[in-house]
């Protein structure tokens, strides 16, 4: 599978960031190898952001993003610095550009921006080769503890090191982090998957969490057993123990629930995907918000993954259905799908988020962060059904809760 096959939500994000005609576009052309984006001497050429998948060895398969300059003066400036700022809540890493010997106020205020997110930072300082005095900037950078690498790109100097840097930085970022059924599944367990086959399953294939959960059982060296609602019953009989855990989609949860028995460990794909992309004991707490909601309260669907709705679409339709039955209440639904992810979060009293398969780790967890940090509950798709079916305790006993 190539970078560009690889899904978004597998790569690692890398935002280029900096004012205008620092250098930017060239940096991306020279960690690539190819002519991504357009280099001129006229400030401002790069006006949207532009992404690059590329396999970065021996690390693994990230997205280059480009983005205008955070000081654009024009008449579009204004939504094109937002852009550039949005691209910062999808990165899991940041490479600041310069190429001057002191920095700016703008600069200044985005470096303390990329910092209050909590996006791992490194400042390039790009046409190095030039004469100049970067005791200033070096100093400046020293303090704020940001590794500097210099380079030029146009002369190819110092690429290959600050692509060392980049590995190094993903890597240790990679150790840190958890697998998806880390503590869940073991060595030699048996697992029994659950993937319903309906109107909303992809022809031909399955869908992207139930791919990742049958991949980490392999590589743990455990056994894999996936079958539809209507197989399970007879899946678990001819078993000769009990299967170590059975993990369902969350919209056939409630119909698994009444087959497996409670001696046997259940989850969702969902529940599973809440704990591995942001947070599942916030998540919890945000469905539990879900017994606070009145008439009139506002309810935000944020879907990834852009498609074409179904009738029985689980965002706006499933969803909002059970949440309507579950709380009795009239409630009113608001719906975003893809990169979009509201300003005005102060406007509704719950995020209902989906699995967030197609996003990265870092971006999703900014999207729950924003909501907590202005007092927003959130949750995801598969919380949300097993709350309203009143089943949460089941499925999220065997991640520890």
């Amino acid at each position: 599978m190539t970078a560009e096959q690889t899904p978004r939500a597998l790569r690692r994000n890398i935002v280029i960031i900096g004012n205008r005609n620092v250098g930017k576009s060239s940096l991306i052309n020279a960690l690539t190898g190819q002519e991504v984006s357009i280099v001129s001497e006229e400030a401002g050429t790069t006006t949207d952001v532009v992404n690059k998948p590329y396999e970065l060895l021996p690390f693994g398969p990230v997205t280059f993003m480009d983005t205008a300059g955070i000081d654009d003066d024009s008449s579009l400036g204004e939504a094109r610095i937002k852009a550039t700022k949005k691209a910062l809540y999808r990165a899991d890493l940041a490479l600041f550009v310069t190429d001057k010997e002191f920095i700016s106020d703008s600069e200044e205020n985005l470096i303390s921006d990329i910092k209050e997110m909590k996006i791992p930072l490194i400042a390039v300082l790009s046409k190095a080769d030039k004469e100049s005095n970067l005791d200033a900037i070096e100093k400046f950078m020293k303090i704020k503890n940001i590794d500097i690498v210099k380079i030029s790109a146009l002369a190819g100097y110092g690429i290959d090191i600050l692509k060392e840097k980049i590995v190094n930085t993903l890597n240790q970022m990679s150790l840190k982090e958890a697998s998806l059924l880390e503590g869940v599944v073991n060595k030699k367990d048996r697992v029994v998957l659950v993937a319903p086959i309906d109107s909303s399953a992809p022809k031909g294939r399955l869908i992207l969490p139930q791919v990742q959960v049958l991949r980490e059982i392999l590589d743990v060296n455990a056994t894999a057993i996936v079958v539809q609602p209507q197989e399970l019953n007879d899946s678990i009989e001819i078993l000769r123990e009990k299967p170590s855990i059975v993990i369902t989609d969350s919209q056939a949860v409630g119909e698994v629930c009444k087959i497996v028995n409670d001696d046997i460990k259940l989850t969702t794909f969902s529940i599973l995907f809440a704990r591995f992309k942001g947070d599942l004991k916030t998540m919890i707490e945000g469905a539990n918000a879900i017994d606070k909601l009145e008439d009139g309260s506002m309810v935000l669907i944020a879907e990834a993954c852009s498609h074409h709705a179904q009738d029985d679409d689980i965002a706006k339709v499933k969803i909002p259905n059970l949440l309507k039955k579950y709380t009795k209440k009239e409630l009113v639904f608001s719906f975003v799908t893809g990169c979009d992810f509201p300003e005005n979060l102060e406007d509704f009293d719950l995020v209902v988020h989906c699995g967030a398969c197609m996003l990265n780790k870092a971006e999703m967890n900014r999207r729950m962060n924003e909501c907590v940090r202005r007092g927003i509950p959130v949750t995801n798709y598969g919380v949300a059904i097993s709350k309203a079916q009143g089943i949460l305790q089941r499925v999220i006993r065997p991640l520890g809760f």
